[in-house]
């Protein structure tokens, strides 16, 4: 797991690539409930290498929960692996949409 950088602020920016079979399962439905639960915004995208894309915008410790999820919370099909990046807030979002 890549450290969060201190930007000073408690609101964080995570990319995650999420590697499995997490196509038409229903996942980005799944990853869009828990990220509205946490209260962050962002999106998560289907990639044309069966990967799904999810960006997470909010306080760091929603955002830690959301990758944890990602890893371990039981979600639709079949998660092999998660890449994640951690950024500053971009901002752009208005709420968790699915592409």
């Amino acid at each position: 797991m890549t450290e969060v950088p201190d930007t000073g602020t408690s609101e964080v920016r995570l990319n995650a690539w999420v590697r499995g079979r997490v196509q038409g399962v229903g996942f980005r439905w799944w990853t869009r409930a828990r990220a509205l639960e946490l209260g962050l915004v962002g999106s998560a995208s289907n990639l044309a290498d069966g990967r799904v894309e999810v960006v997470a915008e909010g306080p760091r410790e929603g955002c830690e929960k959301l990758l944890a999820l990602l890893r371990g919370g039981d979600p639709p099909g079949r998660v092999d692996a998660v890449v994640e990046r951690w950024s500053p807030v971009r901002g752009g979002f208005g709420g968790f949409v699915e592409r």
